[in-house]
């Protein structure tokens, strides 16, 4: 894991997640490339536009911002781009060959009900680029057991488990399968192929209605330091990405970093 994204917004945790961010990068030796997405306006009425005031406003909030953590010896770029947030965060992974990026669960959002935001819940709706989402106020620690949660092993991309893998060498972490049977079950759903068999230590079978439901049963009898799901068009977050905005009363695992890896179908 060589670079690492991480959007910053107007969050009060943002210190708190941007330290996290820096002591991750640092584990893996790896470039933090510290971003902010902002929009282009024209004063109405006039002709003078302001992106050039906006963005020589957001590199400055973003140095201010990153002049508050530790650093450490970590690479710390910082970057600000203008566009639409999606399709801006995508073109700027692809360009900067980024292998992660790091999200807070509440970017701006003031609702402490809040888990997922809107802004965080469209990054990982609305794109397929491997995210780390890391709970408010979060201390790093060294990530020793992973849970990771399918209803279906199929795996026919399997540069998909490339973030996994990284932070399982990295930690020497146990990593341990939950297979949830949900009725939407085909056959060959819990066939392990050799690739996911080679970092998995214990496999655990589970019926529920959907995949969440089957993490909230058993992460707890885990305990682990991180949840690992995929990012599929019905998959993990379903249940709760009718919206963006994702409450802590749907996802109760708030203290818990959840690493979302792209599709692997």
């Amino acid at each position: 894991m060589k670079n690492i994204l991480v959007p910053v917004g107007s969050s009060k945790n943002a210190v708190s997640h941007l330290q996290y961010a820096v002591d991750f990068a640092q584990a893996f030796g790896a470039k933090l490339y510290v971003v902010q997405v902002y929009n282009v306006y024209t004063k109405a009425g006039t002709m003078i536009k302001v992106d050039h005031i906006l963005e020589r406003e957001s590199y400055e909030f973003l140095k201010a911002h990153v002049a508050k953590v530790d650093t450490k010896n970590v690479d710390v770029v910082i970057k600000t781009f203008k566009g639409k947030l999606v399709d801006t965060l995508e073109l700027v992974c692809q360009s900067l060959d980024i292998d992660l990026i790091m999200i807070e669960p509440r970017t701006n959002s003031v609702k402490d009900e809040v888990y997922l935001g809107k802004t965080s819940g469209k990054i990982i709706k609305q794109t397929n680029i491997p995210a780390l989402i890391v709970p408010e106020g979060l201390k790093y620690k060294p990530v020793v057991y992973i849970l990771m949660a399918l209803k279906s092993a199929i795996m026919k991309k399997e540069e998909a488990l490339v973030p996994l893998i990284n932070i399982k060498n990295q930690y020497k972490s146990i990593v341990n399968l939950l297979l949830v049977k949900t009725p939407f079950y085909n056959e060959g759903d819990f066939d392990i192929n050799e690739a996911l068999q080679s970092i998995i230590t214990n496999t655990t079978y589970s019926e529920n209605a959907t995949t969440f439901q089957g993490v909230l049963e058993h992460y707890k009898d885990n305990d682990p330091d991180m949840l690992c799901v995929v990012r599929r068009k019905r998959g993990f977050f379903s249940k709760l990405w009718e919206k963006n905005t994702i409450l802590k009363k749907d996802f109760q695992s708030t203290t818990l970093p959840v690493l979302v890896l792209s599709g692997l179908k």
